[in-house]
């Protein structure tokens, strides 16, 4: 690696987020070299530093969402304290906020107005449901998304639809979030202006469910929930080993030619009048399961995993969170590396995105006002006035958090 530039270096943003989708975009952005300052409520901050004690008695989401960040924490109710944020905003490239709707209007933090204020900021707005149509005031947490698009309804076995294990709605969001502001922090570059982008949690899930919403559209017909399988491939699941299980997926014909010839030693099945095409083995799925099962119980989980591999046949370990930990793919390329917190050091994993000639950077995870006295510095604010501001409750210093053995 060289001392390259990062690709956000000398970019500011400025936070009002909690909870999971503003974050994970903004914490993409840190990753990605710019400077993020996060705004908290004095005395609890995100609520999300409060979801569990899990991580050497810090949050799980939290230590997730928000290495690389400075924390400052002010009563935004007080007019010191939103006069305090408005000056941050003028100074920055980036504004995010996922608050309620309305919330930032009224702290004068409104998208048209501060893109009318400051011409070349880009503001970008996270909603529930967007903002306008009958929800739009609606509370949208990550699971009334998920049931009001319809994801849970393709989500889970035919007994049981299911949400998703992790908060894929605001995931979605927050993803497309990220990519609003890199993309127009390139149009500013192009035309000297910023501007405001939209985002909704309900919109980003829409989009993750095309496949299945063409289908309804087209089709007429609901896809069935299919735990573990696929409701157009078979053979797709989970299927027993001689010690455990293992997870094949056949995506053509050619594939199960060489899963029944090359892995299995059965060649005989490759012609077989009810498994030979994949829609014959959709629609004989009970029967192609119970074939493949009654192979694959022939051999260990190790041994089959390398015959499926030598053979090109796509398969995979049906992991839990204690595999993934242990996975040697990510020992063996490195990506691992310490990230510091107010209770000492924890793993991370390096960001997804990998440039080759810099690694990008996993800044410390902040306490609650941790940056406060620093940041209100920089916009001019003496000492005294900064004391009188935390001693009457408008701006926030950190709290000792005592670090847990490990």
């Amino acid at each position: 690696m060289t001392n390259a530039l990062l690709p956000l270096d000398g970019i500011t943003v400025v936070t009002l987020e909690q909870a999971v989708a503003a974050p994970l975009a903004t914490r993409h952005l840190a990753d990605l070299g710019a400077r993020v300052i996060k705004v908290e409520r004095v005395g609890e901050g995100d609520f999300a530093r409060n979801y569990d004690h899990e991580v050497h008695g810090l949050a799980s989401h939290f230590v997730w969402l928000n290495r690389g960040k400075e924390s400052v924490a002010l009563d935004l109710k007080s007019p010191e304290g939103s006069e305090i944020v408005r000056h941050l905003v003028a100074r920055a490239d980036v504004f995010v906020q996922n608050a309620a709707p309305g919330a930032a209007e009224r702290l004068g933090l409104g998208g048209e107005e501060l893109v009318a204020r400051h011409p070349r900021l880009v503001v970008a707005g996270i909603s529930g449901y967007g903002t306008g149509g009958p929800l739009r005031d609606r509370k949208a947490y990550d699971m009334l998304i998920q049931a009001e698009t319809g994801l849970i309804s393709v989500t889970g076995t035919p007994e049981t639809a299911t949400k998703t294990g992790i908060p894929s709605a605001d995931i979605a969001a927050g993803l497309y979030a990220c990519q609003a502001v890199l993309a127009a922090l390139l149009r500013r570059e192009r035309t000297g202006r910023g501007g405001v982008v939209d985002i909704s949690m309900f919109d980003a899930t829409v989009e993750w469910l095309g496949h299945p919403m063409y289908i309804q559209l087209y089709g007429g017909r609901q896809i069935p929930r299919m735990g573990l399988s696929h409701a157009s491939i078979a053979p797709y699941d989970a299927y027993p080993t001689a010690d455990g299980q293992i997870l094949i997926g056949v995506q053509n014909d050619r594939g199960w030619q060489s899963l029944v010839g090359d892995v299995f030693g059965r060649p005989d099945l490759a012609d077989h009048p009810h498994l030979a095409t994949n829609p014959l083995r959709v629609a004989h799925r009970e029967e192609c399961d119970r074939v493949v099962a009654e192979q694959t119980r022939r051999f260990g989980t190790a041994e089959l995993e390398a015959r499926l591999a030598a053979a090109g046949v796509p398969a995979a370990q049906v992991n839990d969170m204690a595999g993934l930990v242990a996975h040697p793919q990510l020992s063996a390329r490195d990506r691992w590396r310490q990230v510091d917190t107010p209770a000492g050091p924890i793993a991370g994993v390096l960001p997804p995105v990998s440039f080759r000639d810099v690694e990008l950077p996993m800044g410390p995870v902040p306490a609650l006002g941790a940056h406060t006295d620093a940041v209100l510095a920089e916009l001019g604010v003496d000492a005294a006035r900064i004391d009188r501001l935390a001693a009457a409750g408008v701006a926030g210093r950190p709290a000792r958090v005592p670090a847990t053995a490990e």
